[in-house]
């Protein structure tokens, strides 16, 4: 006899699923005994949330669901928060987990790990969540998860499985795949009616979101085409190339770049939100778009969320790109040059705003950038992420991304680069973490020891909560639980199994950075905010 959970497994392999992150529990084993006969591989974290991050850090440089297996209960409540950071930035994650025997769902006796509703739990939080009640039903359950993922905007899907249905026969339960729907294509009439638009537009601006992620050659030949200086969320970094000549990086929360979104008279946005973490993150209200706007997304709600738009265009970004720059390309646009010295102007302002402290951490990240070829930098909610997020342009999209982002939460950055460098080993994977922030998800560490994933920990260490402090500092509020106890990293790192280091200068920080791009075994490289290096530097 063939199990519901057997045919789960080799269903997910159908899929492309070569990982799973998860806890083996006592409601879970099932999940588990159909593994060795496929090629997935099980890594083990040390609490679901860091599961959660590890598939969402999976998912983000592959563009490919990550895949959790979690225990009734406690599970579901630990992975709830990575779920939701997941849910706020599109990221693909399935999230499979296993509930009550169908008999006792809801009585509320106290069985273990009992909820009242894992599912209205999960609800908020998830495209869909679906609870299993027979074997048949998995197919299509699966494929409309797989149909989400590939064709709609993604988000974390949960499917819950009772107990008595993990385990029933599921030998008639056909392996075939249902086939994938193609990407819906903006309509042709609002294709053309975006083309006379920009046509006429004097002053257009581009903002391009994390749904460009996968079109970046269609982004940068439609920002050269309109001749736009161009703007990048967070999470589309890298979809224009370092150092383009339109790009203005994400700076849409500092005044000269709102200065040059408020004179556009027409502002093209694709595949973004338009929401505060990317376009307000000084929280003043301050971000405006007077002009015409026009927006393309795959997410019909979001087209009237955060800014209304004159023309609203419901579509993949990638074929709506390819659509209207073939419908610009009949016509001739405006003579090309003033797009680049628009944005040569902004950026002149933009360089006299960065403090000295930002420049100190530009040049940490310039360190990792020019020494580690191919560089992943995964961050967390920690000072040296929020410059980056200012100043750092990555070489290419799904390189540079961060939970300062939509949920904005705290022990992201090092279960997440594990999921990235599993998903990409030949590529350095650099967890960008703060001191307060890695003692959320600290015995991770051992976990990438497990699994074979010689991350690059550079820990920034400000002995507590800084940027809280200097919040709370700002306004005249007392400075309560912020200066919290600094345990001894490079000790617990060692202890992990991990190297620990901590350089006295930039360039012993170079050299530790090529050391550990070689080693084979996870390194942390603890950095003080107050080593002498750091807060006495001056730019040259």
């Amino acid at each position: 006899m063939i199990t519901c959970g057997e045919v789960l497994v080799q269903l997910l392999q159908a899929y492309g699923i070569d990982r799973v992150f998860g806890i083996p529990g006592v409601h879970t084993v099932e999940l588990y005994r159909g593994l060795p006969a496929t090629q997935i591989r099980h890594i083990t974290p040390r609490h679901e949330q860091g599961a959660g991050f590890m598939a969402d850090g999976h998912a983000r440089v592959t563009g490919q669901p990550g895949v959790c297996f979690i225990i009734t209960g406690p599970g579901m409540t630990n992975i709830a928060t990575a779920m939701a950071q997941a849910y706020a930035d599109s990221i693909p994650m399935l999230v499979i987990s296993s509930v009550n025997p169908r008999a006792q769902l809801g009585l509320g006796n106290g069985r273990l790990h009992e909820l009242p509703s894992q599912q209205n739990l999960i609800a908020g939080i998830s495209a869909f969540s679906h609870t299993l009640m027979r074997p048949d039903e998995l197919p299509a359950v699966l494929a409309r998860a797989f149909a989400l993922f590939s064709s709609a905007r993604p988000r974390p899907v949960h499917i819950e499985i009772p107990l008595d249905v993990i385990t029933a026969p599921a030998d008639h339960i056909s392996r075939a795949l249902a086939p994938r729907p193609s990407r819906p294509a903006a309509a042709p009439q609002a294709i053309q009616q975006a083309a006379a638009m920009l046509r006429e537009a004097q002053n257009p601006v581009v903002l391009l979101g994390g749904g460009c992620a996968d079109a970046a050659n269609d982004a940068r030949k439609l920002v050269e085409l309109l001749d736009a200086p161009t703007l990048l969320t967070i999470n589309a970094k890298g979809v224009l190339p370092a150092g383009h000549a339109l790009s203005l990086g994400s700076n849409q929360s500092l005044e000269p770049a709102r200065t040059l979104v408020r004179e556009a008279d027409v502002v093209l946005a694709i595949g973004t939100e338009l929401g505060e973490t990317d376009y307000d993150v000084v929280f003043d209200g301050g971000f405006q778009i007077p002009g015409t706007l026009i927006r393309i997304d795959i997410d019909s709600e979001q087209l009237s969320r955060n800014f209304t738009a004159e023309l609203a265009i419901l579509g993949d970004a990638g074929l709506a790109m390819q659509a209207l720059r073939q419908q610009l390309e009949q016509e001739s646009l405006r003579a090309p040059g003033t797009g680049a010295q628009r944005c040569l102007a902004v950026r002149a302002e933009l360089d006299e705003s960065w403090t000295q402290p930002m420049r100190a951490q530009q040049q940490v990240l310039e360190l990792i950038q020019q020494n580690l070829p191919g560089v992943v930098i995964v961050g967390d909610s920690t000072q040296p992420v929020y410059s980056g997020n200012h100043l750092y342009e990555a070489e290419s999209p799904r390189s540079w991304f961060n939970s300062s982002t939509g949920y904005g939460t705290l022990g992201y950055g090092l279960p997440a680069a594990i999921g990235a460098k599993l998903a990409l080993p030949e590529r350095p994977v650099v967890a960008l973490i703060g001191d307060g922030g890695i003692q959320f998800t600290l015995p991770e560490l051992a976990s990438a020891v497990e699994a074979g994933a010689p991350i690059i920990v550079l820990l920034w260490n400000n002995s507590g909560y800084g940027e809280i402090k200097r919040y709370m500092q700002e306004r005249e509020i007392p400075s309560i639980g912020v200066d919290i106890y600094t345990p001894d990293f490079l000790t617990i790192a060692r202890g992990f199994g991990c190297h620990g280091v901590a350089p006295e200068s930039f360039d012993a920080l170079r050299q530790q950075l090529l050391v550990a791009a070689d080693a084979r075994r996870p390194t942390l490289i603890e950095v003080r905010e107050d080593a002498d290096f750091i807060a006495g530097f001056t730019a040259a």
